[in-house]
């Protein structure tokens, strides 16, 4: 796919950005977590709210930019690069598709500028790929909602400002009955029961949350009541593309760190690249993430035009997850001994790509969709 001169333009800025900005400190951020100020500066770089108009702050680019984006920053760190997803897709995604224009002007400007951080209130303890089995309530009592019930795996879930929860308004009436809440997190009754300690994307926080009787306006309802699983879904669809980037990404900063480690380290008088085994490894590696890359740029595109898209997305997801791991562990093999230590790279892209074929949907769940979507030709 050939990228227009708008999409190169996005794609350099968000090299720089992650090059100069997010690369240098990693190691650092992997200990403290990335600095609230990093977000910021990915909003003054247009990052926080790529798919979102210019009426309300964003860049107003289309969703190949967005994903091709996601690739650079996750280059640098898969951690911010999932802060930044979780704001972009789907929080930001089902705010512009779903939202009031009180709800929007109330919204959009603070999060594409990175002061107000998007989360997404899912996933529950006893349940993950199974989002219709939630049961977390929501209880109208006059003009607000009362909210009830317990969420896992939360992005941001302690930095977030604002949160995407979905719930159940209506017991009786099964995937009829779940809407979708956008509202401040500083609402009484949002706790963080815990951070979680995590295998990679140790810059970001991943947290518990619990929702003990949190009172949320009815204003705070993003869409009509009892669409909420609808919304929740179709942006998983929309960020399984964003995964798919992402894992793309982390494969390609694995790759380039092994390529220049094979130019430069020497067995039996020469550059390893110079042995078979070790070139062909890399031929290998090359090829599958150009193969990632055009998936999920296919899918993308499909996207924009409005054509169907979930079959794609959930193909690019599937491959260039499954990709990312074996990329990854292809680079640390050829470190050596020394891919096992965390001086060098790519321990720390292994740990972190490995989380790919699993949020957004396990793996298992994406080869379901195929297979449904092949079902129905």
């Amino acid at each position: 796919m050939h990228l227009s001169e708008e999409q190169r333009m996005i794609q350099d800025t968000a090299r720089r950005f992650a090059q100069t900005e997010i690369l240098p400190n990693v190691r650092q951020w992997e200990k403290t977590g990335a600095p609230a100020e990093l977000m910021r500066r990915m909003g003054r770089a247009g990052l926080m709210g790529i798919c979102v108009g210019p009426e309300w702050g964003g860049a107003g680019a289309d969703f190949v930019s967005y994903v091709v984006a996601m690739e650079e920053i996750s280059a640098a760190d898969g951690g911010i690069a999932n802060l930044m997803a979780a704001n972009n897709s789907p929080v930001m995604a089902a705010l512009r598709d779903h939202g009031t224009e009180v709800q929007k002007q109330r919204f959009f400007p603070p999060m594409t500028r990175g002061e107000m951080i998007g989360t997404f209130l899912l996933t529950e303890p006893h349940t993950g790929s199974d989002a219709s089995a939630i049961l977390t309530r929501a209880t109208r009592q006059g003009d607000h909602f009362v909210l009830n019930g317990q969420k896992q795996f939360i992005t941001a879930g302690r930095r977030g400002a604002v949160a995407m929860i979905i719930a159940v308004t209506d017991p009786t009436a099964g995937k009829r009955g779940i809407s979708a809440f956008l509202t401040p997190t500083d609402n009484p009754g949002y706790k963080v029961l815990r951070e979680e300690a995590k295998l990679g994307h140790r810059s970001n926080d991943t947290c518990a949350i619990a929702l003990e009787d949190m009172r949320v306006p009815a204003s705070d309802m993003l869409g009509e009541e009892g669409r909420g699983l609808g919304i929740a879904l179709a942006n998983l669809s929309v960020g399984r593309i964003g995964v798919a980037a992402q894992a793309v990404g982390g494969a390609r900063a694995a790759y380039e760190a092994a390529l220049a480690y094979a130019r430069e380290r020497e067995a039996f008088g020469r550059p390893i690249i110079e042995h078979q085994a070790v070139a062909f490894r890399l031929a290998d590696m090359a090829t599958q993430i150009e193969a990632g890359r055009q998936m999920y740029l296919h899918a993308a595109e499909l996207l924009d035009s409005g054509a169907p898209s979930l079959m794609e997305a959930s193909m690019a997801k599937l491959f260039a997850s499954d990709m990312a791991e074996q990329v990854a562990s292809a680079a640390l093999q050829t470190f050596g001994g020394n891919g096992y230590l965390e001086d060098f790279p790519v321990a720390k892209i292994l740990r972190d790509v490995r989380v790919y074929r699993i949020y957004e949907g396990t793996n298992d769940i994406q080869k379901l969709v195929i297979s449904r979507a092949l079902a129905r030709g």
